[in-house]
């Protein structure tokens, strides 16, 4: 028997680890998680296998985060049946879109289809039954049919008689009446008639209940021809929907009604599709065959017509009576030519061009069509006399111009003029179409001139034109950058370029007596867009070394118990993904804040850069602890005591912990790690003094013991995965200092 694994300790040992380098990304960013929206954690979220306190801890985290890493159930949940993914219908862009787009083709697309039969091809439920449509006066009678009749005033009664097969009916006291052939109108007239031969003083309602049905028979060219039973009320488009329509071998445009051996009627489609006309659209009697021939002379029409398809020809049709069929040009259509492909002798194909404007011009030259004629319609073609002008002016953008003669200040003040902070310096970027290939030449004007009227500078524009009106040097309205926290005066500034650190925290008035220097935020917007480009591609690669074996474990797997594990796993690494990809990088940069005087001749008083942010927090006078403890929580800040002491206080490490890799979560934003020299004794470089017991505490700091990372299973398969975690700190906004 195969034992059973827990697989919740997977989840406490993977929970424990990961959220404490989450809290270290998340709060070394956010400026003691005061900006951002947070939860308490108790310790059933961060307390590995063992024992814990019952002391409610006061770290936060955010609250995304601690959702995707909650400890799992103990078994996987069963499965989801896969959800069929719904393909969104894409519609075709017309050929008016593609125009305003600027995407219009060069070329004309001949995927075209025969015009009507779509029509045929959608299910017959989609129609109303003919059961329900009203019976009108000139309904005929037959057998099978059943009549309604009430009667009221000096006489009451009611009758539901069903016409025989020897076409009567039969009522009390007027006896049998034959009314095979009488149109319904007729039928209450000898109904009215017979009545009132004995009795008077009364009135009739007669009415119609379920029809009969006919059998009709669909042969020819039908996409499903044979007999098929419909309704008395059905007529010929009725059973032609029923049997599919013509087949693609069939005509559209001579559909024949044969009733007793006569062809009564001639059925054209189009009709019904182009102009809408039904009047051919008969009642069918019993017995009635639909008789669809063969298709006739076809042609073809693609391009800029409102409906491309294949046509069927119905005697003599010309090229404009095509292109009416068709739904006429659309708006980009290019009277200037039309090509028709045609096949000679069913030998060879020729092709000629046209001009519709000159077929309009001479209607002799409208041509007739012949079977297989292609007609091409083209687009128009683009031609721009346009020149594009950007820079400092109001309006920036493309103009129409006459090429040669709309001279450099017509364009700017077609653009609304320059802007008062644009530059007498300007730039034409020109493109010369040699056989040698493009020639680019740029010409050099100043705009003051230009203005003026000189011809040297207010030179004639050609199409295609580049215009740049530069700015004055370095131009730029305003900067600000934002100082908030615990400094006298906390705001937006605007700032002048070389302006630095020190300047902006003299202008905010210095410090309050609250500040806690140590614990400086300073965040930077292009710091920021770089750390979270790094961040992404870290987390991409090793969202792919994690899931890339995945599959194929779960394939191999021994047993379906072996199976279950690795498809857990696999779900573990997936919430791994997930809450990596929901840190966001902050752009903090690790600075050393000091008072403006002192500051000043340091390396931290950095030039500043638009939308630079700085906090200055207030004393938290606390430290944290975090991770492989058996209390994780926060102390009250004591100088004298050092980290060991602080996890002495945490209850002591717990069996799973990595004592060797313990680190201090700096205020300032850096790690550490403490210990380092001989016999634990240290230099420190910023205290300038020797240190015992490693990296000094200081309010604020956060001591983190990680793990063992070796006791996930499936976090052993990954390469440098601690490495992987510290770069992916190092980009969220923490500095990671060599051990």
């Amino acid at each position: 028997m195969i034992k059973p694994i827990r697989l919740t300790s997977y989840a406490s040992h993977f929970t424990s680890h990961i959220l404490a380098l989450l809290f270290m990304l998340i709060f070394s960013g956010s400026a003691f998680s005061q900006q951002i929206e947070t939860i308490p954690i108790t310790p059933q979220y961060l307390a590995p296998a063992g024992p814990t306190l019952s002391t409610q801890p006061s770290i936060q985290v955010q609250q995304p985060i601690l959702q995707q890493l909650q400890p799992q159930p103990a078994l996987p949940t069963p499965p989801q049946q896969p959800l069929i993914p719904v393909q969104p219908s894409v519609e075709k862009p017309s050929a008016f879109e593609q125009y305003i787009a600027g995407k219009l083709p060069l070329t004309v697309s001949t995927d075209l289809k025969h015009f009507g039969y779509d029509l045929f091809r959608q299910p017959p439920s989609t129609f109303a039954p003919v059961d329900n449509i009203p019976v009108g006066p000139d309904y005929v009678l037959g057998p099978g049919d059943e009549i309604r009749i009430t009667v009221w005033g000096k006489i009451e009664g009611q009758w539901s008689v069903v016409v025989n097969r020897d076409g009567n009916i039969s009522l009390p006291k007027v006896g049998i009446l034959g009314v095979t052939g009488l149109t319904f109108k007729e039928l209450k007239e000898l109904l009215h008639k017979e009545f009132s031969k004995y009795y008077t003083g009364f009135e009739m309602n007669v009415s119609m209940g379920p029809l009969r049905t006919i059998r009709v028979y669909v042969v020819g060219n039908a996409e499903r021809p044979g007999a098929y039973t419909v309704s008395s009320l059905s007529t010929l488009v009725n059973a032609l929907f029923e049997a599919g329509g013509p087949s693609k071998t069939g005509t559209m445009r001579e559909i024949q009604v044969k009733r007793n051996g006569k062809t009564i009627v001639h059925f054209d489609i189009y009709d019904f599709l182009l102009k809408g006309d039904k009047t051919k659209d008969i009642r069918l009697m019993p017995e009635d065959v639909i008789f669809i021939p063969h298709v006739g002379a076809l042609v073809g029409i693609a391009g800029n017509v409102r409906n491309p398809a294949i046509y069927e020809l119905k005697g003599e049709l010309r090229l404009f009576d095509l292109i009416q069929m068709a739904g006429g040009l659309t708006s980009v259509a290019f009277k200037g030519r039309v090509q028709v492909q045609r096949t000679e002798d069913h030998q060879f194909r020729t092709i000629f061009e046209g001009d519709l404007i000159e077929i309009e011009k001479n209607p002799e030259k409208n041509f007739a069509l012949k079977d297989g004629d292609l007609v091409k319609v083209f687009s128009i073609v683009e031609t721009k006399n346009t020149v594009i002008i950007t820079g400092a002016v109001a309006n920036p953008g493309e103009y129409g111009i006459t090429p040669g003669v709309t001279k450099v200040r017509d364009v700017i003040s077609l653009s609304g003029g320059l802007l008062y902070y644009a530059s007498n310096q300007a730039e034409i970027t020109r493109i010369k179409v040699t056989q040698a290939g493009p020639r680019t030449e740029r010409l050099f004007i100043d705009l003051s001139k230009a203005l003026e009227g000189d011809h040297q500078h207010n030179v004639p524009l050609e199409i295609n034109d580049y215009l740049f009106v530069r700015t004055v040097p370095e131009w730029e309205l305003y900067r600000t950058v934002t100082i908030s926290g615990e400094v006298k005066f906390p705001g937006t500034y605007t700032i002048k370029k070389g302006e630095k650190l020190s300047s902006l925290i003299e202008r905010a008035g210095g410090y309050t007596d609250n500040a806690y220097l140590r614990g400086a935020v300073f965040t930077r917007e292009r710091v920021r867009e770089l750390q979270q480009r790094q961040l992404d591609e870290m987390v991409e690669r090793l969202e792919r070394e994690l899931l890339g074996r995945g599959a194929a474990e779960t394939a191999a797997a021994l047993s379906p118990e072996e199976a279950k594990i690795k498809e857990y796993e696999i779900k573990q690494k997936r919430d791994f993904v997930a809450a990596l990809k929901g840190v966001k990088a902050k752009g903090r940069m690790a600075i050393k804040i000091d008072q403006p005087e002192i500051l000043k001749k340091t390396p931290y008083d950095v030039e500043l850069e638009k939308d630079d942010s700085l906090f200055i927090p207030s004393n938290p006078q606390s430290v944290q602890i975090i991770g492989s403890v058996y209390n994780q929580t926060a102390f009250v800040y004591d100088k004298d005591k050092g980290y060991s002491r602080y996890i002495d206080l945490a209850g002591g490490y717990t069996e799973n912990a990595d004592k060797k890799r313990v680190y201090i979560l700096k205020a300032d934003g850096t790690a550490v790690r403490p210990g380092g020299g001989f016999l634990g004794i240290s230099w420190s470089k910023d205290s300038n003094r020797w240190e015992i017991g490693g990296q000094e505490l200081d309010p604020g700091d956060t001591i983190v013991v990680p793990e063992k990372i070796e006791r996930i299973a499936w976090m052993r398969e990954i390469r440098d995965l601690t490495q992987i975690l510290y770069q992916i700190a190092v980009t969220a906004g923490v500095l990671i200092v060599a051990f």
